[in-house]
């Protein structure tokens, strides 16, 4: 077996359906906040949510590193926004519990995948899980959580606006994705 067919075989191919939308201000999605992440949220066919961002060395813990409260951060994103996996609706999950394994370090300057699902619903509540992947594929980060459903409006101080929420279309956003398989 040649080593791209092996490669092939280790990798799954997948549409995105839509992106979620960004905020202003959010340390993780927020386009305009010099400090955060910029993390794009894409939902893909298999109803798993992805986001896709590149750590800086503003987000460091250790030199060289990615903060693990900052990864743990991008990872309740992501299953949190795996309850609305159109990306528009007026629902989101609102962390009730989480629970953090980390496996490998994470570099800064690195583009790395985070995914997320739902795993169960029970009335407003709901559980998911989700990983944070290495440009190689290698898992760094997985974690379990427990979220309750609830209106953005209940979820925000203020009234959000378009100016503050919304589907921020880029050059760079991605029509597919490679993620490992993992069965």
């Amino acid at each position: 077996m040649r080593s791209s067919d092996s490669m092939d075989q280790k990798f799954r191919k997948l549409t995105i359906t839509s992106k979620q939308p960004n905020s202003r201000m959010c340390f993780v999605c927020g386009l305009k906040n010099a400090f955060g992440l910029k993390a794009a949220f894409y939902n893909l066919e298999t109803g798993e949510v992805v986001a896709k961002f590149t750590p800086r060395e503003e987000h460091q813990g250790y030199p060289g590193r990615l903060h693990g409260g900052i990864a743990a951060s991008v990872l309740d994103e992501v299953i949190g926004r795996a309850v609305n996996p159109q990306g528009l609706a007026a629902v989101w999950g609102v962390t009730v519990e989480l629970t953090v394994k980390y496996r490998k370090p994470i570099p800064l300057g690195q583009t790395l995948t985070a995914i997320g699902r739902i795993t169960q619903r029970k009335g407003r509540f709901f559980e998911g899980s989700g990983e944070i992947l290495l440009s190689d594929g290698s898992l760094a980060l997985e974690a379990k959580g427990r979220y309750m459903e609830l209106p953005l409006e209940k979820i925000a101080q203020s009234e959000i606006d378009e100016l503050e929420w919304g589907v921020v279309p880029l050059p760079e956003d991605p029509t597919e994705l490679e993620l490992p398989r993992t069965t």
